[in-house]
């Protein structure tokens, strides 16, 4: 088990805990200020410190895990509309093809590190067979899983393929509508963000509609990308200004044996995030009735909120963004029973008008910035793979901002 420590005596805390009068867009949160605030999205995060496969493994090598998302409790039988924008491509999103050719999501959505893609590949075709062969364990129908990730190999050691399938089928078993759990959790584990601890985070906003409707949006992200020197809150530079501190420090005490192994730890990220920048997975969920066009749109807003936070997308990272819909169900599987393919049936379908999808863009941007805030603000110190990577120490973070709020 890897170590975790705090340099803060402040306790991990998300970001509106932390900073309560920050600024975060106009539009309120949900009451879980989470992705699971959409009704009927389900998520659940697996943490794993241990591989089957190498059961000796050193302690602290294995820092890895699993998040599942369920865009809806029944993802197997009815689709959702979803759209997919690749800011910068160095980085897997399967299925992908088949959501871009027909708009239609129906596969849980699995985010892992990049070595454990085929076992949750595996892992959601397993749980399908468990649940949907027929009574001699066959199955007929047609299912591209949706996996996603991030490079996790800098704290944890991604030739013991500690992803397995099994951990795939409990995660989708074990979905559910509680709070995303943040910070060093599901696949963002092992991850790295403006070397600080990243991890996963999530938000919420609810946005006003017409007739006293209301609509929620969430997003859920796994960060693992981004300098130090980029970082912001809310538009201060709050990593430019720790790492000049830390570099004022070091010049004045050149010998100082805590402030040489911090210079040490940071110049052994640096190098390695110079060399092969990480990635960011973000994923949207709104039950807002959009169709996959409108929803290609939305997943394009994501970009903003990363921008607000110092992602600027580096040659070799991978930000892949994916927004789906629960405003709309298509009938899958069962459906190909009752329909004649060669002849054309229409279905209806609700869909936001064009002209007032503004709030849903802003709201969009707004809760992807929040939720990297959470990750990085939830995580914690961690060792192991033979490096250390800090914690963003929330005392500094409150200190700076005195200025900016």
């Amino acid at each position: 088990m890897s170590s975790t420590t705090s340099l803060s005596p402040i306790p991990r805390q998300r970001v509106r805990e932390l900073l309560p009068t920050v600024y975060l867009g106009r539009y309120k949160t949900g009451s879980k200020n989470s992705l699971t605030d959409i009704p009927g999205v389900l998520v659940s995060t697996q943490s794993i410190h241990e591989s089957a496969n190498y059961p000796d493994a050193p302690p602290g090598s294995i820092n890895t895990g699993v998040t599942t998302i369920l865009p809806r409790k029944d993802w197997f039988g009815k689709a959702s509309f979803a759209g997919i924008f690749s800011f910068n491509g160095s980085g897997e999103m399967t299925g992908s093809h088949w959501i871009h050719e027909t708009g239609l999501l129906h596969s849980p959505i699995v985010i892992t590190g990049s070595f454990g893609v085929g076992s949750a590949y595996n892992g959601i075709y397993q749980h399908g067979i468990r649940e949907h062969s027929d009574s001699i364990g066959k199955v007929d129908w047609f299912l591209l899983p949706v996996v996603a990730e991030t490079f996790d190999g800098f704290l944890h050691d991604v030739t013991k393929f500690a992803v397995t399938p099994e951990h795939v089928v409990k995660g989708i078993d074990e979905a559910n509508s509680d709070p995303v759990k943040e910070g060093n959790t599901g696949g963002g584990t092992g991850m790295i963000a403006h070397w600080f601890k990243g991890g996963t985070g999530s938000s919420s906003r609810v946005v006003p509609a017409t007739d006293g409707k209301s609509y929620t949006i969430g997003a859920l992200v796994q960060a693992n990308y981004g300098a130090m020197r980029d970082f912001k809150i809310a538009g201060a530079p709050i990593g430019r200004v720790i790492f000049e501190e830390q570099e004022k420090k070091h010049a004045a005490n050149p010998k100082d044996p805590e402030l040489l192994a911090v210079a040490h730890r940071l110049f052994k990220i640096k190098e390695a995030k110079d060399q092969k920048d990480g990635s960011i997975i973000i994923i949207l969920g709104t039950d807002a009735p959009l169709h996959p066009t409108q929803l290609q749109r939305l997943a394009k807003r994501a970009t903003v909120g990363l921008s607000r936070v110092g992602g600027w997308g580096s040659n070799q990272s991978g930000d892949v963004f994916l927004a789906f819909s629960t405003g709309n169900g298509a009938d899958v599987q069962d459906e190909k029973d009752n329909v004649d393919p060669w002849k054309p049936k229409a279905v209806g379908i609700d869909m936001i008008d064009d002209m007032t999808i503004n709030a849903l863009f802003e709201a969009s941007a707004d809760v992807v910035e929040e939720s990297i805030y959470n990750a990085v603000c939830m995580a914690e110190t961690i060792e192991g793979n033979g490096t250390k990577v800090e914690a963003l120490d929330l005392g500094k973070v409150k200190e700076i901002m005195e200025k900016y709020l």
